[in-house]
């Protein structure tokens, strides 16, 4: 096999034409023999094996510096930097992360993990090479979705100052995670479909360098000026008027061209933008056809494409989808945004059901914030489902546009809390922390799958800025027969014990009824409490306690630092209550990738080690 010579970076280099057509191929049958036990990003992957292996023949690594945007896509850079074996351990606990990881390789030279990132950060490599007077290429690679993230036009607006080359690859594949949407979308497509467009301009090209002593000058002078000819030949305007040049198409299969463009790039004096066409899922036939069911994939039949695993209960999101259903039919003031993450937030339902009521706004988390503060002005309840990680790029809109108005604006905070295997960039466990140093913010987690559909029903009700947060995973399915009312900062007794009492929020109830079962066993009978509201909390029920339990145990699948039970705590100390309180939260870190139960014995949040730190407590 031809992959078996790839030892380490730079390798790639020594291989002829013919090996780089079989290692393309037996890269893709890598992924997707590997992805298919593991797990991981697949679609994205496999179309930026051609691009990857491109870049990778045209800059010397670790000298040169490649810049993954979000990074899921650099298993085949991965693959060429010599970490091929790495991957039956693919996000796994102490395993190779899915993400670059400058810690993992010199060849990885920037962490990323969300999106719209990789011009700014490659801005600050190739100004820090200006400073130091170093010699080396930078490559920021960005995809067409992510190109919809105002921190992407930010950079893009400063990058006409940079000073030396740096070179931005547009991976334009028509899809972030679910398809584009948005004018930028709609422009690239132009391009697309602008194939006699660029084949004329080549072709003027071409004929202006032939001829003898002014062609190359002539040639110069409309790619470096505004003038009318280039307005009419060069389809990148967009670009060329923030002062990138721009190269391309080209088509993202194509090595030998790539490689041609790229070197052409390396010769420009500034920015220049390379507009590549790709494929996502390109050379798997059910990922080609499913892109987004193949963006985080669960291991898989190579044969057919579908899970190993069959889900058996129905998880979070799918209860959020039922539910949001059931809420555009009963009100019609319901509106549902997103980011790009239709189907990963299980809004795609709504959607189908209720396209005008439906807005899909890019990977724009900033700006949905402030158009769903916008929609509620106006007499609308929108909901914006996003995930917990991504919601940290909008805090200044909540704290700005959406609370000091006191705006009705729902947020579905889905995978909150320890997510697993996407590690440190996507644990979902600061939003608590976050959320509630902002008045007017209310903040609930439920217990279970029934208490979901209770909460949004009390968030549509509700008049103010409100935020569920709920976990990925199974939907808990436990204590279904208790299910009282939903009330503003009140919470709900489960257990009546004494000595000890358990305030759990959240997914952590299901964790706390193990803990009790524990420490009955050890002839100590506890209260357990459901938190239900991390802000307000039910201050009351507190007040109450000391009368038959000398600790409070509270429990949350966040940060201790800014968490529910830091809150619990100084209002305890604050009010003199005569309490001793036992905070079991994630310590304050970032967590790597790994499966959760794993993560959470290793972070002592499992009911083991709660029951043993509160014995010790006693």
């Amino acid at each position: 096999m031809v992959l078996e010579k790839i030892q380490k970076e730079n390798d790639i280099k020594k291989l002829t034409p013919e090996e780089l057509e079989l290692l393309k191929d037996e890269i893709r049958q890598f992924l997707i023999e590997s992805i298919s036990v593991t797990g991981g990003h697949l679609a994205s992957n496999l179309g930026v094996v051609e691009l990857t292996m491109a870049l990778h023949l045209c800059f010397d690594l670790p000298k040169d510096k490649i810049v993954w945007d979000v990074g899921h896509q650099s298993y085949t850079h991965k693959i060429l930097t010599g970490r091929k074996d790495g991957f039956s351990s693919l996000r796994q606990y102490g395993g190779m992360s899915g993400f670059p990881k400058t810690d993992e390789s010199d060849c990885d030279c920037f962490n990323t993990g969300h999106s719209s990132t990789s011009i700014s950060a490659g801005l600050g490599l190739a100004t820090a090479r200006q400073v130091t007077g170093e010699d080396y290429h930078v490559v920021s690679v960005i995809g067409d979705g992510a190109l919809t993230g105002g921190m992407a036009y930010e950079a893009l607006n400063n990058a006409s100052s940079v000073k030396g080359n740096f070179i931005i690859v547009l991976n334009d594949n028509n899809m972030s995670i679910s398809e584009n949407v948005g004018g930028i979308s709609q422009y690239l497509s132009g391009f697309r479909t602008a194939d006699a467009y660029r084949d004329f301009k080549n072709n003027v090209m071409n004929s202006l360098n032939h001829i003898p002593i002014y062609g190359e000058r002539m040639v110069k002078h409309i790619r470096n000026t505004k003038s009318s000819i280039k307005q009419l030949f060069i389809p990148g305007m967009f670009f060329e008027e923030m002062g990138i040049i721009y190269l391309g198409p080209v088509d993202g299969s194509d090595i030998k061209e790539m490689c041609r463009v790229f070197d052409e790039a390396k010769r420009v004096d500034g920015p220049v933008l390379v507009h590549v066409l790709t494929k996502k899922g390109a050379g798997y036939g059910p990922a080609e056809r499913y892109p987004s069911r193949f963006h985080g994939a669960e291991p898989f039949v190579i044969e057919t494409g579908l899970p190993k695993n069959k889900r058996t209960k129905a998880n979070y999101t799918d209860v959020f989808s039922t539910v949001m259903k059931k809420l555009g039919e009963r009100n019609p003031k319901v509106v549902a945004i997103t980011a790009a993450m239709a189907d990963g937030t299980g809004l795609r339902r709504f959607h189908r059901n209720f396209p005008d009521r439906f807005f899909d706004v890019g990977i724009a988390e900033a700006h949905a914030t402030t158009f769903a503060a916008g929609l509620a002005k106006a007499g609308l309840i929108p909901v914006f489902a996003v995930y917990s990680s991504f919601l940290q790029r909008a805090f200044d809109q909540i704290l700005h546009d959406v609370c000091i108005q006191n705006l009705h604006v729902i947020f579905a905070i889905d995978r909150a809390g320890l997510v697993g295997s996407d590690g440190e960039t996507h644990q979902g466990i600061f939003d608590i922390s976050y959320l509630s140093v902002i008045p007017n913010m209310t903040i609930m987690a439920p217990k279970n799958k029934w208490e979901l559909s209770d909460m949004m029903k009390f968030a549509v009700a509700y008049d103010g800025p409100i935020a569920l947060r709920y976990p990925r995973g199974a939907a808990y399915d436990g204590l279904k027969e208790i299910r009282q009312p939903i009330e503003l900062a009140k919470s709900e007794l489960i257990r009546k014990g004494s000595t000890v009492a358990i305030m759990a929020l959240g997914s952590m109830v299901k964790t706390a009824v193990d803990v009790v079962k524990l420490l009955e066993a050890e002839g100590i009978s506890a209260t357990l409490i459901n938190a239900r509201f991390a802000m307000p909390f039910d201050k009351e029920a507190i007040k109450e306690l000391p009368a038959e339990h000398s600790l409070l145990v509270t429990m949350e699948e966040n940060v201790q630092s800014g968490g529910f039970g830091e809150h619990v705590t100084e209002y305890v100390k604050t009010n003199g209550i005569a309490l001793e309180v036992l905070t079991v939260a994630l310590p304050d870190c970032y967590v790597e990738h790994g499966n959760v139960e794993v993560l959470k014995k290793e972070l002592h949040v499992d009911a083991e080690s709660v029951a043993k730190r509160i014995i010790a407590a006693l």
